[in-house]
Order: C-alpha cells, then structure tokens, then sequence
C-alpha cells in the first residue's frame, strides 16, 4: 500500500505504475516519470533514491524510456521494486521528507506528456488475411485483393 493517497476509481494506483515522459512548465526539460494517483513522482529528484546504476544508466538525463527498456529483465524488477519501495507507506525516505515530497510529486494537471520512446525502425508484417484482404482491396481492387503469394510465404514491408 502506498501513503500516496489513491481515489478508488484512479486508473493509477500502487498496484499500476505506468512509466512516461513528461515536462512541466517550471521545467520543460523532458524527463522519467511514474504516475500514481492524481501525480506524477518525478523520477529525477527520487534517482538518488535508486541503485547508483540504475539511476545513471535509466534515469539521469533520460529524455526516453528507451534507456529503461533495453536494460533488460533484472533491472526492470529492481526498478519496479524501488520504486514500490520508494512509495510504500512503510518506508520513510519519501513520506517523511516534506521538501522532497513538494519537489517529487507534481499533479498530474500541471504536467506535459510527451511521446516516451524513441522509435528507431520496424517492420510490419501482414499476419492477418482479413487486413491483408483489406488492403489489397484497397490498391487493387476486390477481384485481386489477396496476391497468391500471401499464402505460402511471409509479407512484410518497411
């Protein structure tokens, strides 16, 4: 249980943690943050709070999550446990420290959300014959909309 107090019906409660990217306009320098509540804990005045690793290679100067991501399984569980910990009404080193709760938890209506991950690439593959069958329909028309060849190997396109 966290000492963050939660409305019942918040899409945003200990047991849901979502990761973004935010800025407010005290600070528009893009940055980690994790919803909880009617707040956003701004990651970057708690990163002390995590492993020295974790902080320098997933939170300090992050303007994405993609640091986060690519780290890997164990350090996405030391993360999310820190951060519960960090949260949770039984520990003291958010709860109790007033300054730091003033400068770490910031309403969610004075904060901006921005895109969380720098996407790189990708490659989409027609997986489904029902959109493949759609839009084929659209280039080229209903009598040949699925080419043959969809059948019997992979179609992707980039």
């Amino acid at each position: 249980m966290s000492f963050v107090e939660v409305n019942e019906d918040s899409d945003f409660s200990y047991q849901n943690l979502p990761y973004g990217i935010f800025s407010t306009l005290s600070n528009e320098t893009p940055r980690m943050g994790v919803a909880i509540g009617d707040y956003v804990l701004d990651l970057s005045a708690v990163k002390h709070l995590f492993s020295p690793e974790l902080a320098e290679k997933c939170i300090q100067g992050q303007t994405t999550l993609n640091a986060l991501m690519g780290a890997g399984r164990p350090a996405w569980t030391e993360f999310r446990n820190t951060l519960k910990k960090i949260l949770s009404k039984d520990d003291a080193s958010l709860q109790n420290n007033s300054g730091l709760r003033a400068q770490a938890l910031i309403p969610t209506k004075e904060v901006t959300m921005h895109l969380p991950a720098r996407i790189g690439d990708y490659t989409d593959f027609y997986s489904s014959k029902n959109h493949a069958t759609n839009v084929g329909t659209m280039f080229r028309g209903k009598d040949n909309a699925l080419q043959p060849n969809w059948l019997h190997l992979p179609v992707g396109y980039h």
